[in-house]
């Protein structure tokens, strides 16, 4: 199988998030690498990996990063390909991550998602292929009615809450 997205993390310490990501590309059957790079530890290899991801059949690459979060808009500097930042909460509750993401310079966008919001990137991700995909976007329409359904049985549930004064 030939990735066609890429999850990159700054440390395996992110994996605990990042697994969701992982775990809804599996589910979708979309082919996926998982590497560690760290912007700051090894930037040639960072370098190497941009450069090359397009050639190699990426089409979408998932970065996260934690605390100095400059991984995901180095890569979106050296790739045409998008790029779907995840915030991760190493410190400040994400926060820092979150803005250093999300405050890209002009032209050199990186899609960001909610603080450890891997899921959501892994679902922005299948989107984003889907636009040229007909059977994936099938996927994920059924995969948004799931969401649909599993609220309107909650809401079904809801209604053997019992409180003195609930009047539903």
């Amino acid at each position: 199988m030939i990735p066609q997205v890429s999850i990159i993390m700054g440390s395996t310490s992110d994996l605990p998030v990042m697994k969701k990501a992982a775990e809804f590309l599996n589910e979708m059957k979309i082919p996926f690498e998982i590497n560690a790079l760290s912007a700051h530890r090894t930037p040639s290899e960072v370098e190497e990996f941009a450069k090359n991801a397009e050639s190699r059949g990426i089409k979408v690459i998932i970065a996260a990063a934690g605390m100095a979060a400059h991984l995901p808009g180095v890569i979106a500097a050296m790739v045409k390909i998008p790029v779907i930042g995840v915030p991760i909460n190493a410190s400040l509750s994400g926060l820092d991550s979150l803005l250093a993401i999300v405050q890209m310079p002009a032209g050199i966008p990186v899609a960001t998602v909610g603080i450890d919001g891997a899921q959501n990137a892994g679902i922005l991700a299948a989107q984003i292929l889907a636009t040229a995909d007909k059977n994936l976007a099938d996927q994920l329409a059924v995969f948004k009615s799931s969401l649909k359904n599993k609220i309107v049985k909650a809401n079904e549930e809801l209604k053997d809450v019992k409180y003195e004064f609930k009047t539903n």
